[in-house]
């Protein structure tokens, strides 16, 4: 079953790092990725950048427009996310607890079974 794991925390405080605790951040996730790698568990893994760099098109109705940012305001930013491949949902909250050790500070995960698509028909 694919999982993924949506990770959130507060952008102010993770863009206030130091090169070095980014850094150190990376290696300890790096360590959860390369088991993962190894077991042939991992799929797509992405960093966003900012919201700043965000844009946003809302739509309501046939009503379209286009604003820059994200559209939620919240304490807490969607930061970047994993995919894994793992039997149960057991398994992935497992692997999620281990990105937390890794992350420090605050912030919070969430696991969604996905349905993948693609053009040929296949779903996973």
């Amino acid at each position: 079953m694919l999982y993924a794991i949506l990770c959130y925390n507060e952008e102010d405080v993770i863009q206030a790092w130091s090169k070095e605790e980014d850094e150190a951040t990376m290696e300890r996730l790096f360590t959860v990725t390369n088991r993962l790698t190894s077991e042939n568990k991992l799929g797509p893994v992405a960093r966003l950048l900012p919201t700043t760099a965000a844009t946003t098109l809302r739509k309501n109705g046939k009503e379209k427009f286009v604003m820059d940012g994200p559209f939620a305001e919240t304490k807490e930013q969607f930061l970047g996310f994993y995919v894994v491949d793992v039997e149960t949902l057991d398994d992935a909250i497992a692997i999620s607890h281990e990105l937390a050790d890794a992350n420090p500070g605050t912030g919070s995960y969430e696991i969604r079974p996905l349905a993948v698509y693609v053009p040929d028909g296949r779903t996973k």
